[in-house]
């Protein structure tokens, strides 16, 4: 049994607007569980489409009666992978995420679509898919419950700090900070949109973590 949802949400920002601020929702006012972020892979496609790996530590407090079947020791922090796809042709970005540590007690998949509004081209629309699976025996129904309804609170937190990061981009008047010109000679600028995302190099996530699951490129084909 998985718990399924489907949202639907409209940023009334351009999609070139939305896709800058997307690098740099963090951090924000309603982001304080999000404790770190690194890009572990970036390509470049030969029809130009822009393919990036992240990893992203979140705080993860468990409810009281979850807490009363774990060790004290079980650490409460979840590393999560998100996996991105932007065609900037099409103007369309799709993310993939998924947490890789507390697994066995659930795991929360999330595909999001982006693009450009069929009502207003100034504005973008983002669909939103989830999937809350458990593998507790006899519990996994109430784990599944608890983590569609924390799914829903941070959604709209995302929202507000999605807007809180637009309208600053937008009161700054420059766009991202660090474009094509003002560093001609960064090896990690990207050669779709310009902007310098700073890599992580993905051997550096081997020791901890374990090992790193292949890139998920067939996301659009979670069902």
């Amino acid at each position: 049994m998985v718990k399924y949802f489907l949202g639907q949400s409209v940023l009334r920002s351009s999609w070139d607007q939305v896709f800058a601020a997307f690098w740099q929702r963090y951090p924000n006012p309603y982001s304080k569980h999000v404790l770190t972020e690194d890009i572990v892979h970036r390509e470049v496609t030969p029809d130009q489409k822009l393919l990036s790996r992240r990893l992203l530590t979140k705080t993860n407090r468990m409810p009281r009666w979850a807490e009363r079947l774990f060790p004290a020791n079980v650490a409460h922090s979840v590393y999560i992978l998100e996996d991105s796809i932007v065609d900037p042709q099409n103007q369309t970005m799709t993310t993939f995420t998924w947490n890789i540590n507390h697994a066995r007690l659930m795991v929360v998949e999330e595909r999001c679509v982006y693009c450009v509004n069929s009502d207003n081209s100034g504005w973008t629309e983002i669909r939103r898919e989830a999937w809350v699976s458990s593998s507790l025996f006899g519990v996994s129904r109430a784990v599944q419950e608890f983590g569609l309804a924390r799914f829903k609170s941070n959604v709209t937190k995302t929202m507000k700090g999605f807007e809180y990061i637009l309208a600053k981009l937008q009161g700054e008047g420059s766009g991202h900070k660090e474009k094509l010109e003002s560093s001609p000679s960064c090896p990690d600028l990207c050669g779709v949109c310009g902007y310098h995302h700073p890599t992580l190099s993905l051997g550096l996530l081997i020791s901890p973590l374990g090992q790193i699951p292949p890139l998920q490129w067939g996301l659009a084909q979670r069902g």
